[in-house]
């Protein structure tokens, strides 16, 4: 199976140059009943859209640049700016043809795509002005681009996936509530949330990553799950946003622990990742937690001014 995933970095050219529907089940489908992709392309704002049949999704958003809108945008913590579809610019009469064109970097490979200007972009009570799109081909199973979690620095996303509901917020500096566990989360590259994590008895970085549907772990990662146990593989492939493809074996995991929340009946894709090598995360066990893995949640709340994850399991 290829599943999509889309983690966005950037570099312009100039450097280059000189240098919805719920509820969500709380434990993932049997090994011999495999998920089946559904590319959802209702034309309505979703808030959190099911991708697979046992309706884990991506979380999407509802977005208005220039006014215009709302579009569904997949909200990717992982992105640093963020894009809409070429269908999506062509409707909004963005001018493409003569933009300039930056360096996308991208889950699996990098690409020459056109950075655009635009007035406004609206997220919530969030307004960003003027603002800046990428322009990408992908369609994002029937999403209309990526929200990039990179300008939300004193905000509060929180997503009910039972409740089919997200909410983007100013952070008002709230302590979770009772029921939620809290992980200090620390700013990879200034913006992507990592926590710390265990997989069976191994920690890990884990990378919070909206934008992908299925988690992924490097190579460090399998190695220390191999020398404690014996691994049943299978063939996977991940295509990223710029249409690279890379593959690597998939196997179940252990337990997936965050903070005093458990995840079983995880697996994990491990491959060599392009992103992995961008991000120096290659020595140390690493994986990149996908909605397969955060879906499973009733709640996931992201404070960027606290620097926490707050997260509740299906009660």
């Amino acid at each position: 199976m290829i599943r999509a995933t889309f983690c966005i970095t950037l570099i312009s050219a100039a450097t280059l140059s000189a240098g919805a529907q719920a509820p969500a089940p709380t434990q993932a489908a049997p090994e011999s009943q495999p998920l089946e992709e559904v590319i959802v392309t209702a034309p309505e704002p979703r808030f959190v859209a099911p991708t697979l049949r046992d309706r884990i999704g991506r979380v999407w958003a509802p977005v208005y640049v220039n006014g215009e809108g709302p579009l569904r945008l997949v909200l990717d913590t992982g992105a640093t700016r963020s894009a809409v579809t070429v269908e999506a610019a062509a409707r909004l009469r963005l001018r493409v043809s003569d933009a300039p064109t930056v360096l996308l970097r991208g889950m699996t490979g990098e690409a020459q795509v056109p950075l655009v200007d635009v007035e406004s972009i609206e997220i919530g009570d969030l307004t960003v002005e003027p603002a800046k799109l990428l322009v990408v081909k992908d369609a994002f199973g029937g999403a209309e681009g990526v929200l990039a979690a990179r300008g939300l620095k004193d905000r509060r996303i929180l997503i009910e996936f039972r409740r089919d509901h997200i909410e983007i917020v100013r952070s008002k500096n709230q302590r979770a509530s009772t029921g939620f566990s809290v992980l200090p989360i620390r700013l990879l590259r200034g913006h992507v949330p990592t926590v710390r994590a265990v997989v069976g008895n191994v920690e890990v970085r884990a990378i919070i990553d909206t934008g992908a549907q299925q988690t992924t772990g490097n190579l460090a990662l399998r190695e220390a799950l191999i020398a404690r146990r014996r691994v049943e593989e299978k063939q996977d492939k991940v295509i990223g946003v710029t249409g690279d493809i890379q593959e690597g074996p998939t196997s179940r995991v252990p337990p997936i622990y965050l903070g005093n929340v458990r995840v079983s009946n995880a697996h994990i894709t491990f491959v060599d990742l392009y992103i992995f090598r961008h991000w120096r995360l290659t020595d140390e066990p690493a994986i990149m937690l996908g909605m397969d893995v955060l879906g499973v949640l009733d709640t996931l709340i992201l404070d960027y001014r606290r620097k926490e994850m707050q997260i509740r399991l299906v009660n």
